[in-house]
């Protein structure tokens, strides 16, 4: 009998576990489409974009290069802003991000 709750409250918890992640991610995939129906970047994404660190995509929201969102205490960058910042600079984005 000891043997049965334990595998239940194991299952119970890994349940519990699976519709956090659920949850998550349908609040991820709202946010890519949230603002005026661009694609939103974090850090994270950007970083990996644009070949920089978390410290350089700070100077450029310092210096006012680049636009940014706060979204639950998260920061977040328009792909298309993104586009035309680097459309300044003489590069462009992935097909797949942009717009």
């Amino acid at each position: 009998m000891l043997y049965n709750e334990t595998v239940h409250k194991m299952f119970t918890s890994l349940m519990e576990r699976f519709d956090k992640m659920e949850r998550a991610f349908e609040r991820m995939n709202k946010l890519k489409d949230c603002l005026d129906g661009d694609t939103l970047l974090d850090n994270y994404d950007l970083c990996r974009l644009l070949g920089v660190t978390k410290r350089t995509l700070a100077r450029y929201r310092q210096k006012k290069l680049i636009r940014y969102y706060m979204i639950d205490g998260r920061t977040y960058y328009k792909a298309s802003e993104i586009q035309d910042f680097l459309q300044m600079k003489g590069k462009s984005l992935p097909a797949a991000v942009s717009r």
